[in-house]
């Protein structure tokens, strides 16, 4: 195994130690609970096997969904923002995504945050929309998955700034 394997291994094992020990114990006003996890799913390198990261984001969902006895919510839509991965990848980053040269350290923050929100809201409302599984409670689907959006989105960026490796 290389060294790109070893700290996806790490970072895969950190994110749902994360997730199960300390963010699955918040739930500030019933709306808001992050879910940090998906920062495998976002920062997994872009060269790498597309089935190989649809593979490993059904692991990393179905490990959560494990811990919190969610019924495979967590699987799901983490597989759809897997699978959607390259579209948010191409619409964030243009051109560095078609050569394959995207460095996430290396990227400008606007692009960053764009890549990270796309992909954080549409993982929420999979998530929520398969939770409440109700379309008379759009709303309810909609306010959750805006406010944990917002804490999600704010964990994942100042993750992303505190274990930056620039150089």
């Amino acid at each position: 195994m290389n060294n790109a394997a070893y700290s996806n291994i790490v970072r895969f094992v950190i994110l749902v130690l994360v997730q199960v020990l300390i963010c699955n114990h918040i739930n500030f006003l019933g709306y808001i609970n992050p879910y940090p996890y998906i920062l495998f799913i976002l920062l997994f390198p872009v060269k790498n096997n597309r089935m190989l990261i649809i593979f490993l984001s059904f692991l990393i969902g179905l490990t959560v969904d494990l811990f919190q006895d969610s019924g495979g919510i967590h699987a799901a839509a983490s597989v759809f923002i897997a699978y959607a991965r390259p579209l948010i990848l191409k619409f964030s980053f243009g051109m560095m995504y078609e050569h394959q040269t995207i460095k996430f350290d290396n990227v400008e923050f606007g692009s960053k945050f764009t890549y990270i929100s796309i992909l954080t809201l549409v993982h929420h409302f999979v998530l929520f929309s398969l939770e409440i599984f109700n379309a008379s409670k759009i709303i309810l689907v909609l306010q959750k998955t805006l406010f944990s959006s917002i804490f999600t989105i704010l964990l994942c960026i100042l993750a992303t700034i505190i274990f930056s490796r620039k150089k």
